[in-house]
């Protein structure tokens, strides 16, 4: 198995989990993004979510029809929305696992990175927080597992790390609109991908997957908590 893809073969549903923050005030912003891609899984996989206290989490369960195969085949899945805030995303993760009984090779985590162009999708099978709030509270939930795939949807980079927070919490432009709109489909195609193949199938047909040229950008470091 490569270094980079260390996902093994696993029985039992996967745990599809975006990271966002929650309430009306957050749900256009950059950082939802996370959010974003479940609420479009639910919609074309008519699975319905509900707000469950016992996880703080809006959850949706329900399969996945992979119509790749003859005859179909129906996959189960669990679509999960943190509700404790992006810092302590952790919390519902860990006890969604805890209670489902999902090992780290069906996890996958969904969020924003500001440290990749506008549209671009990066598919991974293990790697650290890279200074990303919610990723550091569900490796440490994981007590410092960091082998579980995350898919991370670029929003683009202010230019000046001093203007971070301002530009994960503003909302995307008229122009950028359209850009969102085709990464979020592409990422929907990562996600069926990883779901009825492989991690390596996904990340071949995906990675670096964009509407947007490449443009550079700093490191990114450390964000407030809640944000």
């Amino acid at each position: 198995m490569s270094q980079t893809s260390p996902i093994s073969p696993a029985s039992g549903p996967w745990l599809i989990v975006g990271l966002g923050n929650p309430g009306s005030e957050y749900a256009e912003t950059r950082h939802n993004v996370g959010f974003h891609l479940i609420q479009r899984l639910s919609e074309r996989w008519q699975i319905d979510g509900k707000q469950e206290n016992k996880f703080k989490a809006m959850v949706g369960k329900g399969q996945y029809l992979d119509t790749s195969t003859y005859p179909a085949g129906r996959l189960p899945v669990i679509l999960a929305q943190p509700l404790t805030y992006m810092n302590l995303s952790g919390e519902a993760v860990g006890k969604l696992m805890h209670f489902y009984k999902v090992s780290p090779e069906r996890l996958l985590v969904i969020y924003d990175d500001a440290a990749l162009p506008l549209g671009k999708l990066r598919l991974r099978g293990q790697g650290s927080a890279g200074g990303q709030n919610g990723m550091k509270s569900i490796i440490q939930h994981l007590r410092g597992n960091q082998e579980f795939a995350r898919l991370r949807i670029g929003i683009g980079h202010p230019g000046d790390r001093r203007a971070m927070v301002g530009h994960v919490l503003s909302k995307f432009s008229k122009d950028e609109q359209p850009i969102l709109d085709k990464a979020l489909d592409n990422a929907v195609g990562a996600v069926e991908a990883l779901v009825s193949t492989d991690l390596e199938t996904a990340m071949t047909r995906y990675n670096g997957t964009d509407t947007a040229p490449e443009v550079p950008s700093d490191p990114v470091g450390d964000l407030p908590p809640n944000s």
